[in-house]
């Protein structure tokens, strides 16, 4: 296997298919599903057999994929042998290990060959920095955890990657990462403000929010900050979701995942993914825990891949409340906004369902005590709107920058992560 070669086939099939129409390319997508379902799918002990119809297939989920975790893959690497394997050089022979940062309670792992490594880097390179052909970027990669995949680029004569350890701080790293003038730079959107809030020389072509929920309140600060705008790359421990075009569009990853939608209440929906292109560790009809507003128009790119208006959270965050008519679900959007929407001078809160009839707004101290309290009673007013029982108190406090978790500024704690 040739990687570069391997990298640089997904580069230009990632480009050709966002050229074609969308009935070509759904033509497409059905012939790469069907082969992945007859030929693929079944090597895994956990199927075994190739289905009459997609729909056959039951659906999966986090727990089921670590309680069987030697059945999805084709090798038999079970989650210890994989665990162990993540403590050292995440290695196992020719197979990569990679690992969630659990920052969301419950960590995922994945197992992938190189030629997928490969694979992947060409079609994130495609959809992420398509004039990478002649133009050589220097691309900074700012996430909690450093992964196998990143390797593969490092090889690459066309980039300059440099991964930047957000566990350390900002501050172990700035000098380093100011000097390496990143054409490119990828992460969390705190970190993306927090270089606005410190005034990091910093003037990158493109900026990707990624890892975390860009919030509409974080938007307007990175984008002037930067002077541009900000784009999204969604990705997970189970793979590439999404990623912003240079008109604006986030176009959903369909030229390597088929997308199934479950509808979630308010007209945001929960997608299950089958990752056709992968053939190490089978992803198939799998329930990503994520709430998505998908667009109605196409997005004026001309690419035949759908859009999405928002990443609104996930639905573990979303409250579930008692009322007269059973239990509520309130996503985190609509508790998002009722805050924000109350007074513009709040730029951060936190919102914390703590018991199923208790939630906590934290406030900073230096934030009005009129704005405090608009906020307090908006949040309030929804939930007697929709008649939950449930009360909410109003704390002060300072809401510095964590490196060590996500930043999730609506929560859930009434029962664990997925």
């Amino acid at each position: 296997m040739n990687g570069p070669t391997e990298a640089a086939r997904s580069f230009v099939l990632t480009q050709w298919l966002s050229r074609k129409s969308r009935e070509n390319f759904e033509r497409w997508q059905g012939h790469a599903l069907r082969r992945f379902l007859g030929r693929d799918l079944p090597r895994a002990p956990f199927y075994g057999k190739t289905p009459r119809h997609l729909g056959d297939l039951p659906v999966t989920d986090k727990a089921t994929l670590m309680g069987n975790f030697e059945r999805f893959n084709i090798h038999g690497v079970s989650a210890a042998e994989a665990w162990k394997a993540q403590a050292g050089d995440s290695r196992i022979g020719e197979l990569t290990v990679g690992s969630s940062t659990g920052t969301s309670g419950n960590r995922g792992l994945f197992v992938i060959s190189e030629a997928e490594k490969y694979r992947w880097l060409g079609t994130i390179l495609a959809k992420a920095v398509p004039d990478l052909l002649w133009r050589r970027q220097r691309v900074a990669v700012i996430l909690p955890q450093n992964t196998g995949l990143y390797d593969s680029a490092r090889k690459s004569r066309r980039i300059d990657l440099r991964f930047f350890d957000l566990t350390r701080g900002p501050e172990s790293w700035r000098g380093a990462l100011e000097d390496f003038a990143p054409t490119v730079i990828i992460a969390p959107p705190k970190i993306l403000r927090h270089f606005a809030a410190e005034g990091f020389r910093l003037k990158p072509q493109r900026v990707f929010s990624a890892a975390e929920t860009l919030d509409p309140v974080d938007r307007p600060v990175i984008e002037a900050f930067f002077g541009g705008q900000v784009d999204q790359i969604y990705m997970a421990t189970e793979g590439l979701f999404a990623v912003t075009c240079r008109q604006g569009g986030l176009h959903l990853a369909e030229d390597s995942v088929f997308f199934e939608f479950e509808p979630a209440g308010d007209g945001l929906v929960m997608p299950l993914i089958t990752a056709f292109r992968r053939r190490t560790q089978i992803m198939a009809r799998y329930r990503m825990n994520d709430l998505l507003r998908l667009s109605e128009k196409p997005c004026r790119c001309g690419s035949p891949l759908r859009t999405l208006d928002e990443i609104v959270g996930r639905m573990d965050d979303a409250f579930r409340l008692a009322s007269p008519h059973g239990q509520l679900l309130v996503t985190p959007d609509i508790l998002r906004n009722a805050v924000l929407k109350a007074d513009r001078r709040i730029d951060d809160f936190r919102l914390v369902q703590t018991a199923e009839d208790a939630i906590e707004l934290s406030l900073a101290p230096g934030l009005a005590d009129e704005a405090a309290t608009a906020a307090h009673q908006a949040v309030r007013n929804l939930l007697a709107a929709r008649q939950a029982t449930a009360s909410v108190s109003l704390v002060r406090r300072d809401l510095p920058l964590e490196t060590g978790r996500k930043l999730r500024r609506v929560e859930c704690h009434l029962g664990a992560a997925s």
